[in-house]
């Protein structure tokens, strides 16, 4: 291939669209950005602009190729990734009636309840439960509380779908969101109809494309009106988009059974491939064919970790804040390098990490944190090490519950803000007792784009081939034996304080 080729990753985030511009070997050329509002109308609830999203576009696509100083020729393929599940209701032709709900808005919680209540064998790949995040529950809100808007839709989608329709001018649906959000079940015949009609909602079969199509495939090009907006020319190939998190999976390397990939910043989210449905376990849920064909996604996360870090940072860290100043270096340089001289289990020191709620295992949304077994001795580096390793062992936690359930788990990667402190990736590795692989490269969402329009572009065959091309390892920590150890009589108190604290 050419040595100037370049693949373009859009990465829709919930406070900025990011243009990113990668060699077909994985580096990064240069970034564009431009910011997204977000309006909270009500509590609970969260609304973005799809204008802003095509803008936005627009804007980073210019700025990441002033930046590289390079032509839109150069461009062989176009890959994106988004939030989920932001739902847009638009006309056919993609004019929108109303703000997009955002990812986050919880205004449907009755009628997640709702569905849930159904008690479907669908509802098995998402652990009994749907989110008022998803796709059914905010279109039943829609219908019951806006029929109006519901009436004059004729396309109930994603972001990442009324995107592919502005590029390419097609509807299609992200097989990569309807496995994980919408319910729909590939193995079991796709829609489930039946739910969909007990709760009222028949006729929004009729709202949504009929082609559904896996991740990365390339079923269309960048079209004149999009090329003219973007600033690229005509007739590139786009892949088809999934979620943020997905592509930052495949973007770090996890492409095999066996491969969980851990996504450390303000929460934690493990996302495992599995070849067998892992069902029954504390995760979120398990997908059929959400990323890889023939490999089922498991999802599980920690609600706060580094936002449990952020709190004593700014609540608990004046002094190193002040000596980080002084040196010149970052805070959380200064608190790693006092957490480092304390011994495995902070004499005695155990932290929870349910500040914000236990999502997984427990599934318990008023579990809360703390702190036990303080005396006079301990001092802010023994608790800030705690959190570390309360974290650490929280994701032990949920692997071997999924492992309990049929899991197997061969290659841990760690990415995220978190994988920048050697110390947290250290305990994550003894904690868990298994080698740790750290991506080289930080920004795994959209280089997992960039290699969704590799394929697209022909130049990769599939998401295996792609990661063995782009993705590189800065280092693999091996785990000590003596500290897993250690950590194994930390875990048994971590495990016996959540049930002291919630029995």
């Amino acid at each position: 291939m050419p040595s100037d080729d370049l693949l373009l990753g859009l990465d829709f985030g919930t406070q900025s669209v990011r243009a990113a511009l990668v060699t077909p070997d994985g580096k990064i050329v240069a970034f564009g950005t431009s910011s997204l509002d977000t309006t909270y109308p009500k509590p609970a609830w969260a609304e973005q602009s799809p204008a802003q999203w095509w803008d936005g576009a627009a804007a980073a696509v210019r700025a990441a190729l002033e930046k590289a100083g390079a032509k839109p020729e150069r461009i062989r393929g176009i890959g994106l990734d988004t939030t989920a599940c932001t739902v847009v209701a638009c006309r056919a032709d993609g004019t929108v009636l109303r703000p997009a709900l955002l990812w986050m808005d919880q205004r449907s919680a009755a009628e997640a309840d709702r569905i849930s209540a159904t008690g479907d064998p669908v509802l098995k790949y998402v652990s009994g439960k749907v989110s008022p995040e998803w796709m059914l529950p905010k279109a039943l809100w829609i219908k019951t509380h806006e029929p109006e808007i519901y009436a004059r839709t004729e396309r109930m989608v994603e972001c990442t779908d009324w995107m592919m329709h502005k590029l390419t001018g097609m509807w299609t649906l992200a097989l990569n969101h309807v496995a994980v959000k919408w319910n729909y079940a590939k193995p079991d015949g796709g829609w489930p109809v039946r739910m969909i009609e007990a709760v009222g909602l028949g006729d929004i079969l009729a709202k949504w494309p009929e082609t559904i199509v896996p991740l990365g495939r390339g079923e269309g090009k960048l079209c004149p009106t999009a090329a003219t907006h973007l600033g690229l020319v005509p007739g590139i190939p786009v892949a088809q988009g999934g979620i943020d998190a997905y592509l930052g999976m495949l973007g770090m390397g996890a492409t095999a059974s066996g491969d969980v990939a851990v996504i450390v910043g303000s929460s934690t989210c493990h996302l495992a491939q599995t070849k067998a449905g892992v069902f029954g376990s504390g995760s979120a849920g398990c997908y059929p064919e959400a990323t890889v064909e023939g490999l089922y996604t498991l999802e599980a996360g920690q609600t706060a970790t580094g936002s449990i870090l952020d709190w004593f940072r700014r609540h608990l860290a004046a002094a190193q804040t002040i000596e980080a100043e002084k040196r010149g270096v970052p805070v959380y340089q200064v608190l790693d390098e006092q957490a480092a001289s304390v011994p495995i289990g902070c004499d005695g020191l155990i932290a929870r990490d349910d500040w914000q709620g236990n999502r997984s295992p427990y599934k318990n949304p008023a579990a809360r944190g703390a702190w036990t077994g303080l005396s006079l001795a301990h001092t802010p580096a023994h608790m800030f090490r705690s959190i570390y390793e309360a974290t650490a062992l929280g994701t032990r936690q949920i692997l071997e519950d999924a492992a309990g359930f049929g899991l197997e788990v061969n290659r841990i990667f760690l990415g995220g803000g978190g994988a920048k402190s050697s110390l947290w990736t250290r305990i994550h590795a003894d904690a868990i007792g298994k080698p740790i692989h750290v991506p080289a490269e930080a920004e795994a969402c959209a280089l997992g784009s960039a290699m969704a329009a590799g394929l697209a572009a022909g130049i990769y065959a599939d998401f295996d081939a792609a990661a063995s091309g782009m993705v590189r390892m800065e280092k693999v920590v091996e785990p000590d034996s003596a500290n897993k150890a250690a950590y194994d009589e930390v875990y048994a108190r971590y495990v016996d304080t959540y049930r002291r604290l919630n029995d």
